[in-house]
């Protein structure tokens, strides 16, 4: 793809000038408020590139070139033909291709021409081990679908064998889908984490919590063990960020939830829940605590800017402010919502609000995929079509939502979410030469509404190449495949239900 002999403005690209190391820092940001990411250390910390023998050039352990970069930075800029430069997992130059290898010469080099150079895709709500419930249980109301199948098949098929291994091939189709961050909450996260680290994805990892005897806990105090144990092993890990996962308020009680938040904030990690997710839940609340779901956690003092809080389906515009003024972050599941029939969010109000709102896929066993690639044009489609408004969740904002505004709603957007100096070096080269991309007439429209998981051609966390020309380089995926096989015949057994008429 030849770019410079073609109008950029046009294809919705605007190059931007570029001021050297200093300059970038101040245009990305890099200098501005102290980082309030969660797992960042300090910028100052950050590996500074050598300079070769000549003098004339910083060395860097990788440099990205050629391609169309997106940067998600304060700016939004976009430009036509760049480059970015890593040393020490750390991005330490993004800018025109020309400037930064002007500049740099990278040991390795990435060459991204005629694609697009992104940041990594932030999925902020799954269940990776769930992957192996994989449409175990279709077409059925949540309540139904939880108390009826899924509560059941984990209690006789979940143990942390069947943890790792869920865990494993969820990770293999988050990585071919271009996702470098995934928020987690099942049982025994501790194997889910230790999966994660191996597999070089970075993740917030919740520990649940749940008002009765679970695959991994017997009782209260059991678990409350358990997430000390967790949370105090990987705080502080490069790719882990441990939380606290209360399941939701319908699940654990208002003593517990309460526990819950003082142990978030004696311990700093985040702390995970499902909130406001179905009518049901929004009835029982307003039937039991005489309050709706929001506002009966704001009245127990649970929220706060720890908080991520999934699906956040059934909440009106006074909670929406109660969840901005308390700093929560909140995760739209437009797929698993539709599925489940549990409504639709109220996307638009949350981004008039400026919520820190992320997407996410939920489990696959409720969605019944991890492509966040679905859940971006799901998000910009759904909200058009409820409001009758066109205009609605723009494609750039869509895109906002798998990557810095998603990062917001983890809190981790001092460290993650766009491609600015001093960010982990998070980053995916996508294709835009395959049949489905051709022509190009705006990046935005072409990443929200065309792009496939299928088009992610390599993928780097913290400077590690995962994927690299669509090959997985961190896990044995023929070895994940088979042992997935072997589980669903397991899990069928025990459950003395047969196979679909297409099954083997």
């Amino acid at each position: 793809m030849v770019l410079e002999h073609r109008s950029l403005a046009s294809l919705g690209i605007y190059a931007y000038p570029y001021w050297g190391w200093w300059g970038l820092r101040r245009v990305c940001g890099a200098d501005a408020a102290e980082n309030r990411s969660i797992q960042s250390r300090p910028r100052s910390a950050m590996a500074q590139p050598a300079v070769d023998p000549s003098g004339q050039h910083r060395l860097v352990d990788l440099i990205v070139a050629g391609g169309i970069v997106v940067t998600m930075d304060p700016q939004r800029r976009v430009i036509g033909e760049g480059a970015v430069a890593i040393q020490a997992g750390r991005i330490v130059a993004v800018g025109p291709r020309g400037e930064v290898e002007a500049a740099y010469i990278g040991t390795e080099r990435i060459d991204a021409a005629g694609r697009a150079l992104i940041p990594g895709l932030i999925n902020g709500h799954a269940h990776l081990p769930m992957t192996l419930f994989r449409g175990l249980a279709d077409d059925e109301d949540l309540d139904d679908w939880l108390q009826h199948t899924i509560f059941p098949a984990e209690a006789m098929n979940v143990d942390e064998a069947f943890v790792r291994s869920g865990t494993r091939l969820g990770l293999a189709e988050l990585i071919r889908g271009g996702v470098t961050t995934v928020c987690d909450m099942y049982y025994f996260e501790h194997a889910v984490a230790e999966e994660l680290a191996a597999a070089g994805l970075r993740g917030l990892l919740g520990q649940v919590l749940i008002d009765f005897p679970s695959p991994d806990c017997a009782d209260h105090t059991a678990a409350m063990a358990a997430i000390e144990r967790f949370v105090s092993h990987w705080q502080g890990h490069p790719l882990i960020t441990p939380a606290i996962a209360p399941h939701a308020p319908y699940t654990v009680g208002d003593g517990h939830l309460i526990e819950a938040r003082a142990f978030a904030d004696q311990h700093r990690c985040p702390f995970v829940i499902h909130l406001a997710e179905t009518r049901h839940e929004l009835e029982e609340s307003l039937r039991l605590k005489g309050a709706r779901p929001v506002e009966h956690l704001a009245a127990l003092g649970v929220l706060g800017e720890r908080m991520v809080a999934a699906h956040v389906v059934w909440a009106e515009l006074h909670e929406l402010d109660l969840l901005r003024d308390h700093g929560v972050g909140v995760v739209h599941n437009p797929q698993s919502n539709m599925k489940l029939a549990s409504g639709v969010a109220p996307l638009p109000a949350m981004l008039t609000r400026d919520l820190a709102v992320g997407l996410g896929t939920d489990g696959s066993a409720s969605n019944n995929d991890l492509s966040l690639w679905e859940e971006i044009d799901t998000a910009a489609k759904l909200h058009k079509l409820i409001t009758a408004d066109p205009k609605v969740v723009s494609a750039q904002e869509a895109f906002e939502l798998a990557t810095i505004r998603g990062a917001r709603a983890l809190h981790l957007e001092g460290a993650i979410g766009s491609l600015e100096v001093g960010k982990r070096a998070d980053l995916v080269v996508i294709d835009l030469e395959a049949i489905n991309q051709i022509p190009l007439s705006s990046i935005y429209s072409a990443l929200v509404y065309a792009t496939k998981a299928s088009d992610v051609r390599t993928v780097l966390v913290e400077g590690r190449v995962l994927l690299r020309d669509r090959q997985l380089l961190t896990l044995d995926e023929p070895a994940i495949e088979a042992e997935a096989l072997a589980y669903r015949h397991r899990i069928i057994e025990r459950l003395g239900i047969g196979l679909s008429a297409t099954g083997s």
